[in-house]
């Protein structure tokens, strides 16, 4: 019989989740104590905030299943009796994720400081894992099948990513009917209960982000400005300035690669100078002629008006702020088409994978809403 590797077991769990019916997965879950149900759900939750900590969990249980003896808990050769949990990572778990089309990292888990400190992953871990209780199910996640119940990795397994499967299952947007004739202070309204619903998980900041960018879409096609210009990929809202190597949420390009015009969309969030202050570091590291900050939230003018003069002395940058409702408003009585913007939001709304369910569903219930009127 041949052993398998990482990658086969990965698979092999993959198809138990997948097709594991709610009666097979209540049935696994009671074999567990409530507080690791309640961990594992907090970790498929925050997968998508958090996929270098889940890529890294699942990359231990799956060598845990393989190699029993292993404390799994020592993930660095370095450390005694240790195993380089990140080559495994890089061979195995995150193509196979890539492959699969589960959330996965660009290389591997370890690439995040929080999780590659060389002290083995115990309850008192310090490594800075920004939210306390992903943190906390991640280690009392390691500790219960390393400790207590080394059987059970696979049992864990199977429920976190029949809830990740879950939690990424795709939701159509329903079409806007007769979207022409809809008046742009209901688009307005309409995107504006979109972005501030009671969400009680993250991501609604990505909302805005996405209007702005539907919304340059068109304008890149209409407006003389942007002639023999692109759009630059739309990223991941989750990446921290020091890992995201962008100037903005949104960058439009010349042809010959030069950034022109960025775009920082800041929801709910006051503009005051040390907003101004990160934001003139990005000036001056990648040279746009003009930068945009648009937020829902409060601008304290008096406070970044000097900023901005230095800024455009010093650089010649156009630091231009605004509020994002206004701006919309303004950018609709432009464009040609309320219907082209419409189905690219909804779109972009459909597709992307750091929004939530409830975000997405939102969007349809707003649709039909629309589509009833």
């Amino acid at each position: 019989m041949v052993k398998k590797n990482h990658r086969d077991k990965l698979q092999e769990i993959y198809d138990k989740s997948l097709f594991a019916s709610e009666k097979r997965i209540e049935q696994l879950q009671a074999k567990l104590p409530r507080e690791i149900i309640k961990y594992i759900q907090t970790i498929a939750g925050n997968v998508l905030s958090h996929i270098g900590v889940y890529t890294v969990l699942v990359t231990l249980l799956i060598h845990k299943m393989l190699h029993k003896k292993q404390d799994i808990r020592y993930h660095q050769e370095q450390l005694k009796n240790g195993f380089s949990g990140r080559t495994i990572d890089t061979k195995y778990i995150t193509p196979t994720l890539k492959k699969l089309g589960l959330p996965a990292m660009s290389e591997t888990g370890w690439l995040t400081r929080s999780l590659e400190q060389p002290q083995p992953y115990t309850v008192n871990y310090r490594g800075n894992i920004r939210n306390s209780d992903v943190k906390t199910a991640f280690l009392k996640i390691i500790d219960y099948v390393q400790v207590r119940h080394p059987e059970e990795a696979e049992t864990i397994l199977v429920i976190l990513l029949k809830k990740v499967i879950q939690e990424n299952e795709p939701i159509a947007i329903q079409p806007i009917q007769n979207p022409e004739s809809i008046k742009i202070s209901q688009i307005i309204d309409i995107l504006k209960e979109h972005f501030e619903s009671t969400y009680k998980v993250r991501g609604a900041s990505k909302l805005p982000v996405l209007s702005f960018y539907s919304m340059f879409s068109i304008l890149m096609k209409e407006l003389k400005r942007y002639d023999g210009c692109y759009l630059g990929d739309l990223g991941s809202h989750t990446a921290s300035d020091r890992t995201s190597n962008t100037a903005g949420d949104i960058e439009i390009f010349r042809s010959n690669h030069q950034l022109i015009e960025a775009l920082e969309i800041k929801h709910k969030k006051t503009i005051d100078a040390s907003i101004i202050r990160v934001v003139r570091d990005k000036i001056y590291k990648f040279n746009p002629q003009r930068y945009c900050i648009f937020s829902s939230g409060n601008v304290e003018v008096s406070e970044i008006e000097p900023l901005i003069r230095e800024i455009s002395e010093e650089h010649g940058c156009e630091l231009i702020v605004n509020g994002i409702y206004p701006t919309l408003q303004y950018y609709f009585r432009l464009i040609d088409s309320r219907s082209d913007f419409l189905n690219r939001y909804s779109k972009l709304v459909e597709s992307d994978r750091e929004l939530k369910p409830i975000h997405k569903e939102k969007w349809n219930e707003l649709v039909r809403e629309l589509n009833s009127n």
